[in-house]
């Protein structure tokens, strides 16, 4: 059975991340509150899976408009928000009370702090964050990814994210931060 990711936010990282993660064999949802950015997911990743050779199998990709029917059973949850504190501690608090206990919650962010996010919450042991620029992820700069994770993250945790940016044909380097990431 196939690990379930349900991804926040249908901009440009929503959108690569969700394609990615379907053709790496993982069951996406993606979601969005906008309309307007929903639909034009699925007008993109359409035109995309339409360049793929028929004998392919198809990614498993679902479009939904609530972050309750996005999470409703997902493994792992990623937000892709804008980096703003305010933003992420708003999703954060959103999906710790709307995800299945077991799924881990993690967050595109080079300037928030993993440490912070997860005390907002009942499940810091399912808290990690992705130090990553959202355009040099998409542009495919590098292989390498930096995955934060804090002192109470569970090892299963750890294991879910990187098997997943593994699949998705990354090296995640995981780090324990004890300190907010410097500005």
């Amino acid at each position: 059975m196939s690990l379930t990711v349900a991804i926040i936010g249908a901009g440009p990282l929503g959108r690569w991340l969700a394609l990615r993660a379907a053709r790496a064999g993982f069951r996406v949802l993606l979601e969005d509150v906008m309309p307007n950015n929903l639909e034009h997911a699925q007008e993109e990743i359409r035109r995309q899976l339409g360049r793929q050779i028929e004998a392919e199998p198809q990614p498993e990709i679902a479009f939904v408009s609530t972050i309750e029917d996005a999470v409703r059973q997902a493994d792992l949850v990623i937000d892709c928000v804008p980096d703003e504190l305010e933003s992420k501690l708003e999703i954060f608090w959103l999906l710790d009370r709307m995800a299945p206990p077991r799924a881990v919650l993690a967050t595109p962010t080079l300037r928030q702090s993993i440490v912070d996010l997860a005390a907002c919450t009942y499940r810091p042991a399912q808290c990690i964050a992705v130090a990553v620029e959202a355009s040099s992820l998409t542009a495919g700069a590098s292989r390498e990814i930096l995955l934060r994770t804090t002192p109470q993250t569970a090892p299963a945790a750890t294991a879910l994210g990187e098997d997943f940016w593994r699949k998705l044909d990354f090296l995640p380097t995981t780090v324990v931060e004890t300190a907010p990431p410097a500005a």
